[in-house]
């Protein structure tokens, strides 16, 4: 895990972000009062698999996908909820899914570009259609094949898509500005974000938002933990201790 500091950030796209898609507004500045943990990279299979080993999760279902160090899919929001369930249950600490507002804090690393290096889509620095990687529309790459970005997180752009706890709205009119997850009732919708490996280059900008059901499992889609970081929890400054 990478210890995420407190801050705050405009979260969103503005109106004249190249390809922005209406669902990234209205730019909104939430504040971050207290630091969180996030995973460095993407939950893999060997991950996923040990908690299959003590029957917490089932087994994943990975087409031909699954390789050491890849990130694990064909899991859904309710797989990934189990997960952290578990995890948190083994290990005596609080992990869970990341709100939509922590994904977008972490993925930016302070950043306010299109993508959290700059602009432009570049060469060789993520997953996608057209990101100029050997991956590239042609299976995930394995967890930190790139660069990571200011924070310590890797793959936040591309690779597989990751679930987040959010119920999905078409806009943020309804967002918090606190950070934390937009949880109504009778939630048919949970968000997803960061694009993947078969998306072209503009639907893995950090902005980018879009959502599936909560049973919905697919060849693209996994997911990244965060943990909640009590007073009493050691926070250092290198980023990578677990």
């Amino acid at each position: 895990m990478v210890v995420v500091p407190f801050g705050e950030a405009m979260i969103g796209s503005p109106d004249d972000e190249k390809d922005r898609f209406k669902s990234e507004g209205p730019l909104h500045k939430v504040v971050f009062a207290k630091p969180f943990a996030v995973s460095k990279f993407e939950v893999t299979f060997d991950e996923w698999d040990a908690c299959v080993s003590v029957g917490g999760c089932i087994r994943s279902n990975d087409f031909g996908l699954r390789q050491r160090g890849n990130p694990v899919v064909f899991v859904s929001w309710n797989d990934a909820r189990q997960y952290v369930v578990w995890l948190s249950k083994m290990t005596g600490r609080t992990y869970r899914l990341l709100s939509e507002a922590e994904w977008e804090y972490a993925t930016r690393a302070n950043t306010t570009t299109a993508y959290s290096w700059g602009n432009e889509i570049g060469q060789g620095r993520a997953n996608c259609d057209g990101c100029g990687s050997q991956w590239d529309a042609k299976r995930p790459a394995p967890v930190g094949s790139f660069a990571a970005n200011q924070f310590g997180v890797y793959d936040v752009h591309g690779n597989v898509w990751e679930w987040v706890e959010d119920c999905y709205a078409s806009d943020y009119a309804t967002a918090h500005d606190d950070g934390s997850a937009w949880m109504p009732t009778n939630c048919t919708q949970r968000v997803v974000r960061g694009g993947s490996w078969i998306n072209v280059p503009r639907l893995v900008r950090a902005a980018v938002r879009s959502s599936n059901a909560p049973d919905f499992r697919d060849y693209d889609l996994g997911f990244r933990i965060g943990r909640t970081l009590s007073t009493t929890t050691p926070i250092t400054a290198t980023p990578g201790a677990r």
